[in-house]
């Protein structure tokens, strides 16, 4: 028997790591590309949708018939206004993907969370995916609510929720500047690629689980020692080596 290839919806599709991830991946899945944007999905060669994900019947639709949820829409800077800016897409919007991804049936939701969740703690201080979330700033405490929501889904209806906490997604070349822990957070785009395609085909167990998304630096701001044993992530690159340091 000739297995299909899992359905996968992709919330955020046309965000930097939504079109690096499709464009990459979209012979191996069977994508379907949401986002409330869509010129940037003109050429995919999957199909998209436009789509709020603030607006659950929406969300409900995006769901139907998937058998993964990679939910990446969301507003990602740091210093985005609560009111204005994150409540609907951040807060809302991610209840509503886990309360339709539930509803339709999907099993399995990878949503991006961000290092901005746990960049509280000091930056000497190396954090492991064990670690309780600690935001420095509302962008990181509305990841911090997914997170949440993530753990009571996967507490409360037997799903599997990965929260995938994405640092510093840059493209580097030697002679840059940039802070060093900017560096130790890096992750490059082939690795934060291979990261979430392994969250969403990796044999975990039901439950919520939390990984790190730094690339294989000399130093890392988040450690990734659990997360290669859960999904079997292998980066293959070093920001400080493509730095030249």
């Amino acid at each position: 028997m000739i297995q299909q290839p899992l359905r996968v919806l992709v919330t955020g599709a046309a965000g930097s790591i939504g079109t690096a991830f499709w464009k990459r991946r979209h012979g191996e899945f069977s994508l379907r590309l949401a986002d409330l944007h869509t010129e940037g999905l003109a050429e995919a060669p999957c199909p998209s949708m436009q789509h709020d994900v603030s607006d659950h019947a929406a969300c409900l639709a995006a769901c139907l018939d998937i058998d993964v949820v990679l939910h990446l829409a969301g507003v990602p800077h740091a210093g985005a206004d609560f009111d204005a800016q994150l409540l609907q897409p951040n807060i809302v919007g991610t209840h509503n993907i886990f309360r339709a991804a539930q509803a339709q049936g999907v099993t399995r939701v990878v949503f991006a969370s961000s290092a901005q969740a746990v960049e509280a703690y000091p930056l000497d201080v190396q954090v492991h995916e064990h670690m309780s979330a600690r935001p420095a700033n509302m962008y990181g405490a509305s990841k911090a609510f997914g997170e949440g929501v993530a753990s009571a889904f996967a507490h409360q209806h037997g799903m599997t929720a990965i929260a995938v906490r994405i640092a510093n997604v840059a493209r580097f070349a030697p002679g840059q500047q940039h802070s060093a822990r900017d560096i130790a957070a890096f992750i490059s785009e082939r690795d934060v690629v291979q990261l979430l395609a392994c969250c969403i085909t990796a044999d975990v167990p039901a439950g919520y689980h939390v990984v790190h998304g730094v690339s294989d630096n000399r130093y890392k701001r988040l450690s990734i020692d659990a997360t290669r044993r859960l999904v079997g992530y292998a980066p293959q690159d070093d920001g400080f080596s493509l730095l030249g340091l």
